[in-house]
C-alpha cells in the first residue's frame, strides 16, 4: 500500500468553495477492475481535500492485489472527518461500491453519514441547453476547455493494472496514477459547472432594462459566475450569459390578445361584442344576444404590448386562443415598476429554457 499526496493543480475553474465550505469537502473517485463489487477488484482510491488554504490530492493505491482491505481501511478513517463527498456518479457506482467492499471485510463505512454531492446528478439537466453530446466527466471537462495529459478509460486500464499484478512495471503504475489523478482535478474543475444550477436556481438579480428593436433587454447579475458563455432560447426569448453577467432578450408583441376567465361557468358570452361579461352584471342583455359561455369564449380583449411568459407561469396571462400554449404578460407600468415582478419573470423563464 502506498499513500501519495500532492498538490492539486491551481485552476480558473476551481470554484467549489462558492458554494460549500471546502475545509468540509471529501472529493473522491475510485478505480476498480470492474463493476461489481462482489467479483471485482478495488486497486485505487483517490480523494481531493483542502488544507492549509491549498487543496491537495492523496491516493491509496492496492500495490500487490492482496492490500485492498488495507487501503479501504485507512480512507474510511481519512474519511471521518469530512462532512461532504463530492463525486461524479457517485451515487450509482463508488459510494455503493465503497459500502459492499466495507461491509465484506466488517469495516465501519465512515461514508454513510455523509452528504453527497453527485455533480452528474446535479448537472446532467444541462445535455441539451448546452449541446453535449453526453455528459461524461471527459465531455464535462472538454467543454470547460480543459485538456488531460492521460488518455485512457477506467476499462482501458484494468489490463494495465493486472499486467502490473503480475509484472510491477514503473510505467504502469504511473499511468494508473495519473489517471486517477486527473480524474480528481477535473472533477474539482467539474465543480464550476454548479453555477448553472444555481442559475436555474434563481440566483441572480435584474439590474436594469431597456427597450431595443422592439425587444425587452433584462440586463442581470448573477450570483454565481458562469464558466462558459451560455445561448439558450424559448418562444423566441434568447438568453445568454457568461461569468456574472447576463440578459434576456424579449420580444414585445403589439396587437390584441385574449384574457380568459377561468370561472367561465360564471360568465355569458356576448356575440355581437365578442366578450364575455359577469352573470352578476349581465340581466341586462336581451337572451337573444348572450349565451352561456364555454371555456374558449370566456375572455375579455386588449390591445396594447405584451411579453412571452411561456405559459401561465407568474401572472394569469393573455392569449392568442384558449387552447394555446404560449402566455403574455402586459406591459403595464404596474409590471415594469415592480422589482419582484420583474425578478420572478426572470427566474421564471431561464428556469424554463434550462429544463
Amino acid at each position: 500500500m502506498e499513500k501519495i499526496i500532492n498538490e492539486a493543480h491551481q485552476s480558473k475553474f476551481q470554484t467549489i468553495e462558492h458554494f460549500y465550505p471546502s475545509e468540509d469537502l471529501l472529493i473522491f473517485d475510485i478505480e476498480t477492475t470492474g463493476f461489481t463489487a462482489e467479483h471485482t477488484m478495488l486497486y485505487l482510491i483517490g480523494c481531493a481535500y483542502y488544507e492549509h488554504s491549498k487543496w491537495k490530492i492523496c491516493q491509496w493505491f492496492n500495490q500487490d492485489g492482496r492490500s485492498e482491505s488495507d487501503i479501504l481501511e485507512q480512507f474510511l478513517l481519512f474519511a471521518k472527518k469530512f462532512k461532504y463527498l463530492v463525486t461524479y456518479n457517485g451515487d450509482g457506482f463508488d459510494i455503493p461500491y465503497i459500502a459492499k467492499k466495507a461491509a465484506s471485510y466488517r469495516l465501519q463505512n465512515t461514508l454513510a453519514d455523509k452528504e453527497s454531492i453527485d455533480l452528474y446528478k446535479q448537472i446532467r439537466f444541462l445535455k441539451e441547453s448546452l449541446h453535449m453530446e453526453n455528459m461524461k466527466q471527459k465531455s464535462v471537462e472538454r467543454f470547460l476547455g480543459i485538456h488531460r495529459l492521460d488518455k485512457y478509460s477506467g476499462g482501458d486500464l484494468i489490463k494495465v493494472y493486472q499486467d502490473y499484478i503480475k509484472l510491477p512495471v514503473k510505467t504502469n503504475k504511473q499511468l494508473l496514477l495519473q489517471h486517477n489523478y486527473e480524474d480528481l482535478e477535473g472533477l474539482l474543475d467539474c465543480t464550476s459547472m454548479l453555477a448553472y444550477c444555481r442559475l436555474k436556481a434563481g440566483c441572480l438579480l435584474v439590474r436594469k432594462m431597456s427597450v431595443r428593436q422592439n425587444r425587452l433587454l433584462f440586463s442581470l447579475e448573477l450570483e454565481y459566475p458562469l464558466p462558459k458563455r451560455l445561448t439558450i432560447g424559448i418562444q423566441d426569448i434568447i438568453i445568454t450569459g457568461f461569468q456574472k453577467e447576463a440578459t434576456i432578450n424579449a420580444p414585445i408583441y403589439t396587437g390584441e390578445l385574449k384574457f380568459f376567465f377561468d370561472n367561465y361557468r360564471d360568465y355569458y358570452y356576448l356575440p355581437a361584442e365578442d366578450m364575455a361579461v359577469h352573470k352578476s352584471v349581465a340581466g341586462y342583455v336581451d337572451k337573444n344576444y348572450r349565451e352561456p359561455a364555454k371555456k374558449e369564449t370566456c375572455y375579455l380583449r386588449k390591445k396594447g404590448y405584451f411579453i412571452s411568459q411561456s405559459d401561465d407561469g407568474i401572472l394569469s396571462g393573455y392569449k392568442r386562443n384558449y387552447n394555446d400554449k404560449e402566455s403574455f404578460i402586459e406591459l403595464t407600468d404596474s409590471f415594469l415598476q415592480d422589482l419582484d415582478l420583474l425578478h420572478a419573470y426572470a427566474r421564471h423563464i431561464i428556469r424554463l429554457a434550462l429544463s
